[in-house]
C-alpha cells in the first residue's frame, strides 16, 4: 500500500504523540489519563488543528469503529486536499458514543470535516496490521540499503575491499582468536586460563 505524503508525514508524529502520552518518566502506563486530559483540552486546541492537526488527533484515539476497512486503505493514498467528507464515510466508519460531543465541536470548525477525515485514517492506519509507520520506515530503510548495496558493488569494479565494500581484516594470517584474545587479556593485567 502507497501512502500519500500527507499521510506518511501525519502517521510518524501520530505514533510519536500516542507513544508520548503512553507512559510518564518513571515508565508507568498513564495513556487513559493523559488522553483524558486530551479530550478535556480539545476546545482550546481547535484553532491549531488546520496546520497541525497532530496536535489534536490523538483525542480522537480508541474513538472509532470501522465498518469498511478498504475505504481507509484507499483514503491513505490520498492527500489532504483529495479527502471526501465525513458524512460520505457514514458507511464505512462510526463514533463510539463518548466522541460525539467532541466529534460536533470539530465538525463545527471550518476545517473540521477533513481534520475528522484525517483522524479516523490515522487511527485506522495506527490500529491495523503492524503499525504503518514502521512499515514506512522499513520501506525508507530498505531504499537507503539498497543504495549503499549498489555503491558497494560498484567499489567491487573498482577492486576495493570485494562484495560488501568493507576490509573484514582477513589478510590470510591463519591467527586464532581464542589465542589472540587470551594474549590481549594478559596484556591488560588478567591473568591466563590454562
Amino acid at each position: 500500500m502507497k501512502f500519500s505524503r500527507y499521510f506518511q508525514e501525519l502517521m510518524l508524529v501520530y505514533k510519536a504523540e500516542l507513544d508520548d502520552l503512553r507512559t510518564d518518566s518513571e515508565g508507568k502506563d498513564v495513556m487513559r489519563h493523559r488522553l483524558k486530559e486530551k479530550r478535556e483540552q480539545l476546545p482550546f486546541l481547535l484553532p491549531m488543528m488546520g496546520e497541525n492537526p497532530e496536535m489534536l488527533v490523538t483525542a480522537f484515539h480508541g474513538a472509532f469503529l470501522f465498518m469498511n476497512p478498504l475505504v481507509f486503505e484507499n483514503l491513505a493514498s490520498k492527500e489532504g486536499n483529495k479527502l471526501p467528507s465525513w458524512k460520505s464515510l457514514a458507511a464505512a466508519v462510526k463514533l463510539e458514543p463518548w466522541a460525539d460531543k467532541l466529534a460536533k465541536l470539530v465538525l463545527a470548525e471550518e476545517e473540521g470535516d477533513r481534520f475528522l477525515v484525517t483522524a479516523a485514517c490515522l487511527e485506522y492506519l495506527s490500529r491495523s496490521h503492524h503499525t504503518r509507520a514502521n512499515a514506512v520506515a522499513e520501506q525508507d530503510d530498505n531504499e537507503d540499503q539498497d543504495e549503499q548495496d549498489e555503491s558497494h558493488e560498484d567499489s567491487d569494479l573498482d577492486g576495493n575491499y570485494g562484495r560488501h565494500g568493507r576490509d573484514d581484516g582477513d589478510d590470510g594470517d591463519d591467527v586464532d582468536l581464542e589465542e589472540a584474545g587470551a594474549d590481549w587479556l594478559a596484556e591488560q593485567g588478567f591473568d591466563r586460563k590454562d
